[in-house]
């Protein structure tokens, strides 16, 4: 490698609630000379970082700008209501959007969930994010509705979820540019979708070693030998010369 040349790596964002440590443990195995880059950046700036090539990829949640941005859905979050320990929803295995009727319904301006008409009752201020609206679900202001991982990321001992039936659901993606699927891109898309590491699917293949006919590549450089006979060129039998030196016998003297 000269002094100008960059060793290559790639560079991979997520959002927040997102683990990716299991594809990166299998890169980093497949790929050991190529560094993967990880970052954790907020929901709403995952897809400006890569459209302005902040990163090569993205661990996000749809949806995305797909006029710009290329996706590989992965999987779809399982949404929950985040309460208090003491809650009467925690008697439940489940519950209703009917069962948050009369609590107050957080709604952060970081919200990942796609709403047509939130449940329960409005706050009077939407939290900043959803790391706030924990808080304040903390302090029995009111509940708050996300993903399950994002109640995972937030986890306290006073706080407790249950899954929430018939409320919207989100799905994460691979996203990356649109045109721009380097080869590393679809290594990457090759791990999130279980490729072993001798699958080809996804990648330029490479040009088959063109067949070598019988016979080809031995002696290369020398020149074939016609057979004694063949127009007189052969090594005519009888002069007493062997086949390593043809010419130590004595040429027979012409009449």
């Amino acid at each position: 490698m000269t002094g100008s040349e960059v060793s290559p790596s790639f560079r991979l964002v997520y959002v927040p609630g997102v683990m990716p440590d299991k594809w990166v443990r299998v890169w980093n195995e497949r790929q050991p000379d190529v560094p993967l880059t990880l970052t954790q950046v907020p929901v709403g700036t995952a897809q400006g970082l890569l459209l302005d090539g902040g990163a090569d990829a993205g661990l996000v949640r749809l949806p995305v700008d797909r006029t710009v941005l290329s996706a590989i859905p992965l999987y779809t979050e399982q949404t929950v209501v985040v309460v208090p320990k003491d809650h009467v929803v925690t008697a439940a295995d489940s519950v209703t959007l009917e069962d948050l009727a009369d609590d107050v319904v957080l709604h952060p301006l970081d919200d990942v969930l796609d709403w047509e008409t939130l449940p329960g009752r409005p706050a009077l201020e939407r939290p900043a994010t959803t790391a706030d609206a924990v808080e304040l679900v903390a302090a029995g202001i009111g509940v708050l509705v996300v993903p399950l991982s994002l109640a995972r990321l937030h986890h306290r001992k006073d706080l407790a979820h249950r899954p929430l039936e018939e409320a919207p659901a989100v799905s994460v993606a691979l996203s990356w540019p649109e045109g721009e699927t380097t080869d590393l891109v679809e290594d990457f898309i090759g791990i999130v979708r279980g490729r072993t590491v001798n699958s080809t699917r996804g990648r330029r293949p490479q040009p088959a070693p063109e067949k070598k006919r019988e016979g080809e590549g031995r002696g290369e450089g020398r020149r074939r030998q016609p057979p004694a006979g063949a127009g007189g060129r052969g090594r005519r039998a009888g002069t007493g010369g062997s086949a390593k030196n043809p010419r130590r016998g004595k040429p027979r003297r012409r009449s």
